[in-house]
This record gives C-alpha cells, sequence and structure tokens, in this order.
C-alpha cells in the first residue's frame, strides 16, 4: 500500500461520519501520489501528509440567541484553523443549515492549497453555524452574530486569522461581527474581509470571485485558441459568484441563458438581464423564479436540471457536489467543452473524471475560484497600509492573479506529464509552497 492510501485510510478511521473531508482528502491525495511516490522516504519520517491532512486547531461552541417572539434559540459554532504555515488562517465563515464539522473541514483543507495558489502570504480555515439566516429579521441575525463574535473573537486576530464571508454572510453580516469584534476586543483592525467601503472594505471585492472564474477561463481558452466570444454559457447559483461571474463573462462576449438558485433554474434565450437579477437577489432577496414572471421569453424550471440546457461553458457556482455523472454526460452529449467551477467542489469526483476524460476543459475551485480569497488578502493589505485602492488598481491586480495561477497549474501538470489535469496541477502547485514551509519551520 503507498504511503498517500495509507494516509487516506487513516483519515477515513480516525474522522467518521464526514464523507465531504474524505472526499476532498481523496481527491488531493490522489492527484499527490507522482509527487509523493518520488520522495517518500522523506515524506513518511517527517510524516507531512498525516501532518497535512490533520486541522492545527478546531474550535467548536454552542451559539445562545434570542429571537424575535422572545425565544431563546441556540446554534452550532465553528471555526477550523486547518494550516498557517504560509500565513495567517484565512477563510470564510458560512451560515447555513447544512454546515456541520465534515463540511468545514473540507473546505478548511481545499483553502489551504487554494491560498497557496494565490501567492499571497496566507494560510487556510474555515467556519461558520448552522444558523439560516434566510427567513430572519436584521434584529435576529444581528443578534446571532453578535453571540457568534462573542466567543469566535478570542480566537480570531489580524495577525492570527482572518474570517470573510461565504453562503449566509453577505454585507449585512459581516458588519455586525466586525462591529461586536471591535466592541469586545477594542481593536480596529483587518479581522474580517468582506467589509463595507465605509469601514475598512476593499473595492472589487463582492465581484472579485465571480471575475476572477472568467479571468481564469480566458486564460485556458485562449491556451487553447478560443474566446468567449459568442460563446452560450450556463451559470449555476445567483450568488454574488454566479452574478459577476455572468456580468464579466458577458462583458468579453459571451451569452449567460440560465442561473439557478435551490429551487429551480430559469433559461433565458436572449441572454440574463442582470439588471433584472440584481433586483431579485441582492435588493429584494426574492427567489430566481420572479425572473420568468418580470422578463419576457423567459421560463422557470422547477427543480435541478440546469445542466440539460445546451451550452458551450458550464460555470457551477452554487455549493458542492451539485453536478453528477449524469449531469456531466449531458453536458458533454449537448456539446459543452468547457467547466470551470466558481463553487467549492461542486462537481462529484465521478463527475470530474469522466469530464476529463472525455474532453471537456476542466478547472477545479481550488484554482478558479482563487479570486476571492485573493482580493481579501488584497483587503488586508489595504488594512495594514491604512489605504484604499482604486476599483482599477485592485482589479489589475486580481486579474493578474488570475493569470498567475493558471500559469502555476498548467506548469506543474507538465512537469508531471499530465498537460491540462488542471485538478492534478492545481493540487501539486498548491502542495508544493505548503510542503516546503512546513518542513522550513520544523515539527509544529
Amino acid at each position: 500500500m503507498s504511503y498517500t492510501e495509507e494516509v487516506y485510510e487513516r483519515v477515513v478511521a480516525q474522522n467518521p461520519g464526514e464523507p465531504e473531508f474524505h472526499q476532498a482528502v481523496k481527491e488531493v491525495l490522489d492527484s499527490l501520489k507522482v509527487v509523493i511516490d518520488r520522495n517518500e522516504e522523506k515524506y513518511r519520517s517527517l510524516s507531512i501528509l498525516e501532518r497535512l491532512v490533520e486541522p492545527e486547531r478546531i474550535i467548536s461552541f454552542r451559539v445562545p440567541w434570542i429571537d424575535d417572539n422572545g425565544n431563546v434559540q441556540i446554534n452550532k459554532g465553528y471555526r477550523v484553523q486547518f494550516n498557517s504555515a504560509i500565513g495567517p488562517y484565512k477563510g470564510g465563515l458560512r451560515f447555513h443549515p447544512t454546515v456541520n464539522q465534515s463540511i468545514l473541514k473540507f473546505l478548511g483543507f481545499e483553502q489551504v492549497f487554494k491560498n497557496s495558489l494565490t501567492g499571497l502570504p496566507i494560510g487556510g480555515g474555515k467556519g461558520g453555524s448552522n444558523f439560516d439566516p434566510k427567513g430572519k429579521s436584521d434584529r435576529e441575525v444581528m443578534a446571532f452574530c453578535q453571540s457568534f463574535m462573542t466567543e469566535l473573537s478570542k480566537y480570531i486576530g489580524a495577525d492570527t486569522d482572518v474570517p470573510a464571508g461565504d453562503i449566509g454572510v453577505g454585507g449585512r453580516e459581516i458588519g455586525f461581527l466586525f462591529g461586536q469584534y471591535k466592541r469586545i476586543r477594542g481593536l480596529y483592525e483587518g479581522v474580517l474581509t468582506g467589509k463595507g467601503l465605509t469601514y475598512g472594505g476593499s473595492l472589487i471585492r463582492t465581484e472579485a470571485t465571480g471575475y476572477g472564474v472568467v479571468y481564469i477561463l480566458n486564460e485556458l481558452m485562449q491556451a487553447h485558441n478560443d474566446s468567449l466570444e459568442g460563446k452560450t454559457v450556463v451559470v449555476t447559483g445567483s450568488g454574488n459568484v454566479a452574478i459577476y461571474a455572468i456580468q464579466k463573462a458577458t462583458q468579453l462576449g459571451a451569452k449567460v441563458v440560465a442561473l439557478c438558485d435551490s429551487n429551480g433554474y430559469v433559461y433565458d434565450p436572449n441572454g440574463i438581464n442582470l439588471d433584472v437579477v440584481k433586483d431579485i437577489k441582492e435588493v429584494k432577496r426574492g427567489r430566481i423564479k420572479e425572473y420568468a414572471d418580470r422578463v419576457e421569453g423567459a421560463t422557470y424550471t422547477e427543480g435541478t436540471g440546469i445542466w440539460n440546457i445546451k451550452c458551450d461553458v458550464y460555470l457551477p457556482c452554487a455549493t458542492q457536489n451539485e453536478l453528477d455523472v449524469d449531469g456531466v454526460k449531458t453536458l458533454i452529449a449537448n456539446g459543452c467543452k468547457y467547466i470551470v467551477e466558481g463553487a467549492n467542489m461542486p462537481t462529484t469526483r465521478e463527475a470530474t473524471e469522466y469530464a476529463m476524460a472525455n474532453g471537456v476543459l476542466f478547472l477545479p475551485g481550488k484554482a478558479s475560484n482563487a479570486g476571492g480569497v485573493a482580493t481579501s488578502a488584497l483587503e488586508m493589505s489595504q488594512n495594514s497600509q491604512r489605504l484604499s485602492w482604486t476599483a482599477e488598481e485592485v482589479d489589475a491586480k486580481l486579474h493578474q492573479i488570475m493569470k498567475d495561477i493558471y500559469a502555476k497549474i498548467d506548469d506543474a501538470a507538465k512537469r508531471y506529464d499530465m498537460p491540462d489535469n488542471f485538478v492534478a496541477g492545481a493540487n501539486i502547485a498548491g502542495f508544493e509552497k505548503v510542503v516546503d514551509a512546513m518542513i522550513a519551520q520544523g515539527l509544529v
């Protein structure tokens, strides 16, 4: 049995009931096998893989708060501080009923490699709660966020751990969290990213993940003598990532014809009207089915199946494991040539392997959606300098970072004789920087 297989079996045995974490570890270790095999004796002697797959720290706590009816509610809160070899822990907070330790460990583990790929000095972490902000009043959200931060504030800081937003944590939640941190710690520092522009936020942060997905897609297409001009695109999700991926793809000449939320999807053959989507989602916090009522020619379909819409490019930007192998088979049969992940691990392992084996150019989320955390790190830099950069400056830096990420993963794949295997390329390129830092710092 190889070293990578031994470590994976150990992970499954020591972390029962955590399928998302097992999936993430399996995918990474399988990709890294070619690297590990060349240095197995050295890595075994230092227990590199055992250390890599074990979080440095997991904080778990209860979050009591009072709802608008005067009832006490209790939620679970977590912060997984996975790896700080190359910088302070960096990763989002997710507020969603599905949040559990397995999902946060998978996200934190992926974040280690993603953050490494950005070239910026940030380690990997993730956190959140099973609290659902949907349907809650602003006062209830504030009460929860203040209680959550009262405990979390003991473990984070500008040079220790810098959370950001994720699913269910937008500008409103970040504001409440930052206010409570400042109140408790008496520090006005860059401890959270995704802040409002009036109190230390960065221009382009809201757009960054979606823009980054399209920037790296454009690099991939140019490297294969193709372009977005005239291409038909399907995007899943309807949050920040999806909205700004649609915006940038449209600016570069593509026509985006579909998007979705957790209830169903809309198809607009004339191209998605982003102003309507923004009003529904960002202003009214409504459901995407309203789009079909407001735009002539658009149709709404309840449930899943957005992959049945014919497209050249598919951008899954919603949540983990949303695209399975049957969906990929349908996309390929309808002529899809590119799948670029905007969400974290939105494609199942089987679907990823099938797509790559059948001629689809596939970019994994740890590379393609790294623009969000990269711009968060740029926000940290601005906070440290007490400066605010222009939108053009931030966007130029983001664009260059995504170009550099494509170059790194392409180079790593080619160095190990796996051209166009960007899953392996991303894992290898991310691993190389982290492992060098881990070895240099000794047994910690």
